[in-house]
């Protein structure tokens, strides 16, 4: 069983940056893919981005990209999330997740991401 724990969150003003970690209780990063998915009060969560086994390829939202970078330290097992340029409506509660394909197995608890103008 994988736990994933978030940590990083916080408030910001508007174009700010953030760095989230995601550590993780065991090696994943060869074995699953990681992502990380945010939802907003009063919305669907959502996918933001992911990266592939052994971290071989990225894909980002069109929301985020340009100014999210998604990175693993496999040393630390840790996944990151780098957040620059933050707009309002990147609040939200951001969520890592792990597994070998959609829907993933495994979620951490969610760290919460304030935006403000």
């Amino acid at each position: 069983q994988v736990q994933l724990v978030e940590s990083g969150g916080g408030s910001v003003q508007a174009g700010g940056s953030l760095r989230l970690s995601c550590a993780a209780s065991e090696r994943t990063f060869s074995n699953y893919i990681m992502g990380w998915f945010r939802q907003a009060p009063g919305k669907e969560r959502e996918f933001v981005a992911t990266i592939g086994r052994k971290g071989v390829s990225t894909h980002y939202a069109d929301s985020v990209k340009g100014r999210f970078t998604i990175s693993t330290d496999n040393a630390k097992n840790t996944l990151y999330l780098q957040m620059n340029s933050l707009k309002p409506e990147d609040t939200a509660v951001y969520y890592c997740a792990a597994g070998t394909s959609w829907p993933y197995e495994y979620w951490g608890q969610g760290t919460q991401v304030t935006v403000s103008s």
